[in-house]
């Protein structure tokens, strides 16, 4: 019979490091744009190695909570410092990327084919959902919803039941990498811009340009600070 103990994992150091930061955040009450005591004077503060302390400042920049400015500091991009528990982190960083090759085999295709198969009335919705794209921008909000929007206009528009029904088994999935890309500093209006191209060529009826601008927008969206993370490092 196993035993049903087992030894109790010891917190990563850089993990307590990011509890004090979030708890001097919120006695402290930062917000939104107000930047961290510098690297030398919080590692002295917390009785820690640098390394120990960049390594926490990381899980804080991988989850969109501070921006890293180099030469100019630590800086908040949220009103606290709560972080997701590192291990959902870590099982996020580990699926993300079939999640991303899943996207790119079936929604370069679902833009060829409504290139060719769209209507009128895919066309005013892929529209409006651009309209709201660039309106949450505008406003300093990340355009989550009208990203996922101006997606699910790309595929109605491709009229294929199974590629719809593939799409909304992963949509889960699919909105974690749209989370992880949009939070990443300056990517929502480029990926507003990237979503324009491949409306222009859907409405040109463009099948080989919608599906190689749909390439080159996914690709983008590879291109998160969580892939480039490694939990382990000391």
């Amino acid at each position: 019979m196993s035993d049903p103990l087992r030894p109790v994992a010891r917190p990563r150091l850089y993990e307590q490091v990011v509890s004090q930061l979030r708890a001097y955040a919120d006695a402290a009450g930062l917000r939104t744009g107000d930047r961290l005591p510098s690297e030398r004077d919080l590692a002295e503060r917390l009785r820690v190695s640098r390394a120990s302390l960049k390594q926490a400042i990381v899980v804080l920049e991988v989850q969109g909570l501070v921006e890293i400015r180099h030469g100019g500091g630590t800086y908040l991009r949220t009103d606290s410092l709560h972080p997701e528990p590192v291990e959902k982190l870590v099982e996020r960083r580990r699926r993300l990327p079939d999640v991303l090759d899943a996207r790119e085999a079936m929604e370069t295709k679902l833009a060829e084919l409504a290139a060719t198969r769209r209507t009128e009335a895919d066309l005013d919705e892929i529209e409006a959902a651009l309209t709201a794209m660039r309106a949450e921008i505008e406003s300093g909000a990340f355009g989550e919803d009208g990203d996922r929007r101006f997606h699910a206009a790309v595929t109605a528009a491709a009229h294929s039941e199974l590629l719809a029904d593939f799409m909304a088994k992963i949509a889960d999935q699919i909105a974690e990498t749209r989370q992880e890309s949009l939070r990443q500093p300056a990517r929502p209006p480029q990926s507003l811009a990237q979503h324009t191209k491949i409306a222009e060529a859907i409405r040109a009826r463009d099948p080989a340009a919608a599906a190689g601008a749909m390439r080159a927008h996914l690709e983008t969206v590879r291109h998160v600070r969580l892939l480039t993370w490694q939990p382990d490092a000391t």
